[in-house]
């Protein structure tokens, strides 16, 4: 690749993943059943990569793999189970993952929900898929990842995190009484961006490097499946928007870019570095999250 990347906002995945070999690497995409999660595992494992297909049941896991199998009948992936609204199932697919180490995982999985739910565990489940269920996959399985000799975590964010500007902490996650959806959403984002910022900080010097991104607005995705109206907006302006495979290219271009120290705690859209909110640089504000995750995971029995 050469020194400077020569992407843009049309640039798909495979035009980034182009001449390159990851037949050394492993690495885990959540969400990986449809849209840009799709795109993402089917592009790395196209590339030479073992990729582990994480979805949330055995059939979506098993239709992935198959699907990307007919594409690339030469590609090493495997169809996962795990359900990012249970802190049980997250755990369960870090406890049956048998490589020994994990070069990148790619935490794409998300959710927009118009009206107020919980996961099994009883958090508002906006943030418990987007973050919650991500923090103890990423948590769980550092090991692995320390194992590798230049690991990486790529939080696919958005440019909702900017809404609210500040992390709320008095409503993480959202209360029953006070949800708004979207607002819901900004936060589970930028729980995703502070997130990045505070592993690239805790783990640099162990050679992790950890990033967040901007896929592309209303880019094809499974993301809205509980609203018929989210499903019914992304589907009338996709032909204004980035293709899934578009929409990928910059979660491959974090997780395979070879200049790692452009990549490090910083935010990218359209392959290239963005300018985030300024709440992303708030360190007491990252480490606080960082700890009160911790927190949640440990009084529901998950965590270290």
């Amino acid at each position: 690749m050469p020194n400077q990347p020569s992407f843009n906002a049309r640039s798909s995945a495979d035009d980034v993943l182009r001449g390159q070999n990851l037949s050394d690497q492993v690495i885990i995409v959540t969400g990986a059943n449809t849209g840009i999660g799709y795109e993402t595992a089917r592009s790395l494992a196209a590339a030479g990569a073992t990729v582990i297909a994480a979805c949330r049941s055995v059939e979506k896991a098993a239709l992935t793999q198959q699907r990307i199998l007919q594409a690339h009948p030469q590609c090493k992936v495997e169809g996962a189970v795990m359900d990012l609204a249970s802190l049980a199932s997250v755990s369960d697919f870090c406890a049956q993952l048998s490589h020994s180490k994990v070069d990148t995982i790619i935490c794409n999985a998300g959710l927009v929900a118009t009206e107020y739910a919980e996961t099994i565990d009883g958090f508002e489940q906006t943030v418990g898929v987007c973050h919650i269920g991500h923090f103890l996959l990423v948590q769980t399985l550092m090991p692995k990842l320390l194992n590798a000799s230049a690991s990486r975590v790529v939080m696919v964010s958005s440019e909702s995190h900017r809404v609210p500007p500040r992390l709320n902490f008095d409503a993480l996650p959202y209360p029953r009484g006070k949800f708004k959806a979207l607002k819901a959403y900004g936060q589970a984002k930028l729980c995703n961006a502070l997130m990045a910022v505070e592993l690239q900080r805790r783990y640099v010097d162990q050679g992790l490097t950890a990033c967040y991104l901007h896929p592309g607005t209303m880019v094809t995705t499974d993301m809205g499946r509980d609203s018929a109206l989210i499903r019914r907006a992304m589907k009338l302006v996709s032909p204004f928007t980035k293709t899934a495979n578009q929409g990928a290219a910059t979660s491959v271009f974090c997780a395979t870019w070879n200049d790692r120290s452009t990549l490090g705690g910083h935010y990218f859209s359209h392959c290239r570095k963005g300018k985030p909110s300024a709440e992303t640089a708030n360190m007491e504000a990252a480490t606080r999250l960082w700890d009160i995750s911790q927190q949640w995971l440990q009084d529901k029995g998950f965590g270290s």
